[in-house]
């Protein structure tokens, strides 16, 4: 960090607390209570925390926070004035988040933090609108009571949000994901079915396609399988009316994956994932293109028609190797990503041996919190590879950690795959490992 920036972020905390109408001593007394509220008392004198608050928003030379003042920051400046939680766009969480990025803190770090809260926020049973910000709250309600009120910044302040819950999954348990969507999923319903200004249609669609997708696999990892069906309905409807087939491909997509495993029979997922394919291909993305095509390998390879699979990975790859700059979709799909399905490929049709190496591969690269479900997924069928090698206790020791991540967030793709390696390893049955993997899938998923 640059002397300008460790400036700018010491003045936005300064700004900060005058904004609350705060002294040094105030907001050290503030610091103080919060810790004891949390259960971690500080070791420090009144005088000693008011000196670190003055050293960080310090003109000439301000310092970061340490880890535990950034916590008690972050649970201070979480709760608003009014004592409602707030962590979206705008808000004074958002705004310290940002201040301690200009002192220098990682990334990750500031990741951590933000997670940290919204599951502190959802531990007590809130969190419904606590990734809106202020301002994008009071916009909200202006626009149900009146959707022509409805503007660009409110469905970009939507859209944010949506992003944020959509980064927490792998962070948090889905039962805590569907809670986070509840507000936004039925504010989208409401101003679809109102007069709102015909050009702000197409926006609003996206907002609400990409809500209810969301929505709709965290219904089915919940074992909500109606629920799932009728959000991926709604979904499938927002986004075919905007216009942009990518879009609605991704839909498909992820209808597709809840449907391979909620549907006996693999003719239900074929059908939404050659309506994928059709759409991606007519769309701007060459990112979901190649998603598209990797998981009508997976479909394939699944119904043991390698000819099929091979050919449509390869269109994958030709695909994931394309220039993605400008592209709509980003980097929602890595090779990372597409290694775990040439695994998936290899493992119904082809070498037991290759298929490990690429889910190796593969899990080794999908590091992200966001990406802790699919690691999960490719480990799990990583193990499935070591049962055909004839490798069964070491599958058995790597799926300890899948059945620990499928623990915490409550995957149900994953718990079906874990449930299928241990039907797998039924022949070992009396062995001691065994057992242990028994009592560990018992104790943690009931299973």
């Amino acid at each position: 960090m640059s002397a300008h920036d460790r400036l700018v972020g010491a003045a936005t905390l300064k700004r900060l607390r005058l904004a609350r109408g705060w002294s040094l001593a105030d907001t050290a007394r503030a610091i103080i209570g919060q810790a004891a509220e949390l259960g971690q008392p500080l070791d420090a004198s009144l005088a000693s925390v008011q000196r670190s608050v003055a050293r960080w928003e310090s003109s000439t030379g301000p310092i970061l926070p340490g880890e535990r003042y950034q916590l008690l920051l972050a649970h201070l400046y979480a709760r608003g004035t009014d004592g409602h939680t707030s962590l979206g766009a705008g808000s004074d969480f958002g705004e310290l988040l940002d201040a301690l990025a200009h002192l220098g803190e990682s990334e990750r770090r500031l990741a951590e933090l933000r997670t940290l809260l919204v599951r502190t926020t959802t531990d007590g049973g809130g969190g419904l609108l606590a990734l809106l910000g202020p301002s994008t709250q009071l916009a909200l309600s202006g626009a149900l009571a009146d959707p022509s009120r409805l503007d660009e910044q409110l469905l970009d302040g939507l859209r944010l949000a949506v992003d944020d819950v959509n980064r927490q999954v792998g962070s948090l348990p889905f039962v805590r994901v569907q809670l986070l969507l509840a507000p936004i999923v039925e504010s989208c319903r409401r101003l679809l079915d109102a007069p709102v200004p015909e050009p702000l249609l197409p926006h609003l669609r996206s907002v609400a396609a990409r809500a209810y997708t969301l929505a709709g696999r965290a219904a089915f990892e919940t074992r909500d399988d109606a629920a799932s069906r009728a959000l991926y309905a709604e979904a499938t409807a927002a986004a075919g009316a905007i216009g942009a087939p990518w879009q609605r491909a991704v839909v498909h997509m992820s209808h597709a994956l809840v449907t391979l495993y909620s549907t006996p029979g693999l003719d239900a997922a074929q059908q939404l994932v050659d309506a994928a394919v059709r759409d991606a291909r007519a769309g701007q993305s060459t990112t979901v293109r190649a998603r598209a095509h990797a998981l009508q390998a997976e479909i394939a390879a699944r119904a043991g028609r390698e000819q099929h699979a091979r050919a449509a990975l390869a269109l994958a790859w030709y695909d994931m190797d394309t220039d993605h700059e400008g592209d709509p979709a980003g980097t929602s799909f890595t090779p990372a990503h597409l290694r775990g399905f040439e695994g998936v490929t290899s493992l119904y049709v082809g070498d037991p041996a290759v298929a490990h190496d690429e889910f190796a591969r593969s899990a080794a690269a999908l590091q992200a919190p966001r990406e802790r479900v699919q690691r999960a997924i490719v480990a799990t069928d990583q193990a499935l590879a070591r049962i055909r090698l004839d490798e069964p206790q070491a599958a058995a020791e790597l799926l300890h950690g899948c059945i620990d991540a499928a623990s915490a967030t409550g995957g149900r793709v994953a718990s079906i795959r874990l449930r299928r390696a241990r039907s797998d390893l039924r022949p070992w049955r009396r062995e001691d490992w065994f057992a242990d993997l028994d009592d560990h899938l018992i104790d943690s998923l009931g299973v």
